[in-house]
């Protein structure tokens, strides 16, 4: 041990390169600190506004049914906006990735009109989430920051990945799941551990300001978890096998919507105001509301009682249809529902209890659409507590195996293949690939 400790400190390179490297994580640690600072208070201020808009105007809708009859129109306007600001090629949350992926620009303006056109879906109905919206305005921020205080290229991909995942911080109130969710998304397979101290401290920093500002964490409770042996174990890979299988369903029917709108009408204004028409005309049928929005508000009414077999056949279809037409939002909270509806449908059959069963398809369906399995995991304890862990864990890592390279976001690359440690560096599959 003396030897070491005299063959340490009487070697300079060693020393010299070993007070190079403190100093230099010093500095950085410094600088991450101060720009996680900025980012987390501005984002919190941000994300606050936006919640308590989109909750202004998703009260209004629910208020005034009659509001989703102006879907069409609210297609039309979303158009003309996006038209205005020359924002007509923006692809929402796969621009965000790959301005991480290949440094491609975000421009300010991309703020209010992706603003404007989530509030406008909500407040008419459209059966859209806001994790995309988040993940745009966060994003550009971080961007913006990073130009403003003259950043390379690489630091203002860090600030990218950290304005994303403060924004969603606040949307679901989970810093810890939305911080780990910009840095796993971007490439499958491969963290960008670069930007965790940026991406940590500026998500609690942007909850921290939400939660000043009255705004609420998403989360539920699934009591009694009844312990894990090999029959309920099985159980729970059956779960996430079928879990998977809807994920893929859920990307499927978005994408063929999405092509068959353009190849039917192909003028973006008559797919959104045939879109918004038939979203409207399917309310009208059905006589329910149930479908329209994101659908988190509605998982507490099926924690506890089973959901009947077609709820999450029919949000698929009217999230299809919203997204494929082009109403702004998000994808990720629609599913979210999917997975839940599904998991309350199909817990009595396997004999689980349903708020366990829920939180598994929640994680699971995240996981199949995102190909985000950690973040699926560490949001599954945020939202319903460490409880249900091991079923979880169980669920997701399944979902991730079998979803294939399926993927909501077409730039999203497969860095590692999911079958073995074969490096593969491919795009997620979509069915127009």
């Amino acid at each position: 041990m003396s030897r070491f400790i005299k063959d340490f400190f009487y070697n300079k390179k060693e020393v010299s390169e070993f007070t190079t490297k403190e100093k230099l994580a010093f500095t950085t640690l410094i600088k991450w600190c101060f720009y996680s600072v900025i980012l987390g208070v501005i984002l919190g201020f941000v994300g606050t506004f936006a919640t308590k808009a989109y909750t202004f105007v998703t009260d209004l809708r629910l208020a005034n049914p009659w509001l989703v009859y102006f879907l069409p129109l609210a297609g039309i306007l979303i158009v003309f906006l996006y038209k205005l600001f020359r924002q007509e090629e923006n692809t929402g949350s796969n621009l965000i990735i790959q301005s991480v992926q290949s440094g491609e620009k975000i421009p300010f303006r991309v703020i209010p009109v992706i603003f404007s056109g989530m509030l406008l879906t909500h407040l008419c109905g459209g059966s859209c989430g806001r994790g995309s919206a988040n993940f745009q305005i966060g994003g550009s921020f971080g961007n913006t920051i990073g130009r403003i205080f003259r950043l390379d290229e690489k630091d203002k991909h860090v600030l990218i990945m950290a304005g994303m995942g403060s924004c969603y911080a606040v949307v679901f109130g989970a810093p810890a799941a939305s911080s780990i969710f910009a840095m796993e998304v971007i490439s499958v397979g491969v963290m960008h551990y670069a930007a965790i101290v940026p991406c940590f401290l500026s998500a609690i920093i942007a909850r921290g300001v939400s939660k000043y500002m009255g705004i609420t964490a998403t989360t539920f409770s699934v009591g009694d978890v009844p312990s894990l042996n090999f029959l309920s174990g099985g159980k729970a890979v059956l779960l996430g096998i079928i879990f998977a299988a809807v994920s893929m369903l859920y990307i499927v029917a978005f994408e063929t919507f999405s092509k068959l709108f353009k190849v039917v009408l192909k003028n973006p204004y008559l797919i959104m105001a045939a879109g918004g028409a038939v979203v409207a005309l399917l309310t009208l049928v059905l006589q329910t509301n149930e479908y329209l929005g994101t659908g988190i508000s509605q998982i507490p009414d099926i924690m506890f009682v089973s959901a009947p077999w077609y709820v999450f056949l029919l949000k698929i279809l009217f999230t299809s249809v919203s997204l494929g037409a082009g109403f702004k939002g998000g994808e990720i909270a629609p599913a979210m529902f999917v997975g839940a509806s599904l998991g309350s449908f199909i817990a009595p059959m396997f004999g689980l209890p349903i708020p366990l069963v829920v939180a598994c398809g929640i994680a699971a369906v995240f996981c199949g659409v995102t190909n985000s399995p950690i973040t699926a995991i560490v949001f599954s304890i945020e939202l319903f507590g460490a409880g249900q862990i091991y079923y979880c864990m169980i669920c997701v890592s399944v979902s991730y195996l079998i979803s294939e390279y399926f993927s909501i976001y077409k730039t999203q690359k497969i860095m590692y293949s999911k079958y073995s440690t074969t490096f593969i560096n491919r795009k997620s599959h979509h069915i127009d690939n």
